[in-house]
Formats: structure tokens, C-alpha cells, sequence
């Protein structure tokens, strides 16, 4: 049996190094965007480089709806407003009052909507990796949005990952098999401006903490 040939690893030195940390140090959930549009193909681009992302048994599980319909987007907008009052609702006093203030979508402006779903009937990778754990599935995907949210960075495009929608009526407005479940609503542009803090940290509403504080030893 001959032996395939391998490709040569390339050696990431140093400075690379570096340069990744601070992608991954500039990289934000981005809620307020220029309207500018994107140039043509950006998105597809993006998809084609979160398809590089790990997933269990070679599933390739994730499903990517580019959303462009303006009925649809309106519904997506009025599905957003109905879920970010019902959340508001569920605080009280000083919590209530901060939330009212965050700007926590950027539906009204970002050029781009991208819909991320997992379909967890697939049959490619033959179940591999999945008996134990169905779930990888879904972290497959989250996998992939991670990457794509990387790659978008280093293009300049920022993401904001929108997660106050409601899946079963996000699936209805997009018309999307039923087996399909909602991973990430993304809008994708340029940002208004840059800035390493988290938006929610500038705002109050939490701070980031530094790794040892999640790190066990057993």
C-alpha cells in the first residue's frame, strides 16, 4: 500500500504568535456598525473559512442561512424586540435600569445577517464521536462561528452574536427543517469604532476576569 503524501506543517514563529493574541485580544461582539455595505462575496468567504472549523466524526454538521429578505429581517427585528422585553422584565431596580440601556443587537444597521444552525439528523461521520456525547454536534458548529467571527476580524468585518431571539420562531421565519437547531443570529459589518474592552464591561453590566480565576487542579 503506497503512502499518501503529507503535507510540510508550516512553523508559526513568534511574532505570529503575537499577531493572534491580539486578533483574538481585538476581537468584539460588535453591536453598532456603519451601514456600509460589504464588499460582494465577504460572507461567503467567511462561510467557506468557517467550514475549516473541527467537527465530531467529520460531521460538518453546521447549516448557514445568509439572510436577506427584508420581510424577514423585520421579523427577525420585531422576534428580537418581543424577547428583549420579555428578559427585561425578568429584573428589577438598578438591573432593570442598566439593562434598559444596553444596545444589545445590531439588527438595525449591520449589512449582513447570517443564521447558523446545527442539523443534528446528519448522516455524514456515521455517528462517529457521538454516542456518548449527541451534543458535539452543536459545540461542532460553535466551532465553526468562532473561526468564521476570527476570520471576520481580520478583515476588518465585526460580528455581533444575537442570542435574545426565541429558536422555534427564528426557525419558523426562516423556513428551515425542524431537526435544524438554532446555534448563532449573526450580523456582520463594520464596526463604528474598535476597542479591545467588551462593550457590557464600558457598560457596567460585567467585567472580565482574569484565566486563573477558572482554572482547577485536581
Amino acid at each position: 500500500m503506497s503512502v499518501p503524501d503529507r503535507a510540510v506543517a508550516p512553523r508559526f514563529d513568534p511574532a505570529f504568535r503575537e499577531r493572534l493574541r491580539a486578533l483574538l485580544t481585538w476581537r468584539r461582539d460588535v453591536r453598532r456598525f456603519r451601514r456600509d455595505r460589504l464588499p460582494d462575496g465577504a460572507i461567503e468567504r467567511l462561510i467557506e473559512t468557517a467550514c475549516l472549523a473541527p467537527s465530531v466524526g467529520l460531521s460538518q454538521p453546521w447549516r448557514f442561512i445568509l439572510v436577506e429578505d427584508a420581510g424577514r429581517r423585520r421579523a427577525v427585528r420585531d422576534l428580537f424586540a418581543a424577547c428583549n422585553a420579555a428578559a427585561l422584565a425578568d429584573y428589577a431596580d438598578e438591573a432593570a435600569r442598566r439593562y434598559a440601556t444596553l444596545k444589545l443587537a445590531g439588527l438595525d444597521d449591520a449589512p449582513g445577517q447570517l443564521a447558523v444552525f446545527a442539523d443534528r439528523t446528519t448522516v455524514q461521520g456515521r455517528g462517529l464521536g457521538r454516542r456518548t456525547m449527541p451534543e458535539m454536534i452543536e459545540y461542532s458548529v460553535v466551532a465553526a462561528v468562532h473561526t468564521l467571527w476570527l476570520a471576520a476580524r481580520s478583515m476588518d468585518i465585526g460580528v455581533g452574536w444575537v442570542s435574545i431571539l426565541e429558536p422555534e420562531q427564528l426557525s419558523a421565519i426562516l423556513e428551515v427543517p425542524a431537526s435544524w437547531r438554532l446555534i448563532a443570529y449573526l450580523c456582520l459589518g463594520y464596526p463604528e469604532h474598535d476597542d479591545t474592552t467588551p462593550a457590557l464591561e464600558h457598560a457596567g453590566w460585567e467585567r472580565r476576569r482574569e484565566a486563573a480565576a477558572f482554572i482547577l487542579r485536581r
